[in-house]
């Protein structure tokens, strides 16, 4: 079973990732900040990690940035999902690695459409 680790600050948003997620069959871990989703990481890297942007403690840029440089860290596929919409944030995005961009409020067939252009579903 592929693993999916949701890194997000709101509980609501890991709530229906989860839900969507689970139907794809993804064995589902949450996180609601990158110092959190970092040492989830280190314990067990996921197979994909559904990223937000802005959370406190460490955001999603520099959680990606330290995630890429860890030992095994390239392996994710790294999927944002937040509400930047600004073109120069999605480039700067798929600079430091992600691999897709998912725009907030999504729902399953916008999330199984970018999944599958990563490559995971």
């Amino acid at each position: 079973m592929k693993t999916c680790l949701v890194v997000d600050d709101s509980r609501i948003i890991r709530k229906i990732a989860r839900r969507i997620l689970e139907d794809f069959a993804f064995e589902v871990a949450e996180a609601g900040d990158g110092a959190e989703a970092l040492a989830r990481c280190r314990a067990h890297m996921p197979d994909v990690v559904l990223l937000d942007w802005r959370m406190p403690v460490m955001d999603g840029l520099a959680f990606l940035k330290s995630l890429r440089a860890e030992p095994g860290g390239e392996r994710p596929k790294v999927v944002f999902c937040t509400s930047e919409n600004e073109p120069e944030r999605i480039s700067e995005a798929l600079d430091a690695g992600a691999d897709e961009y998912v725009m907030k409020p999504f729902d399953g067939d916008i999330l199984s459409s970018k999944l599958t252009v990563a490559g995971v579903v």
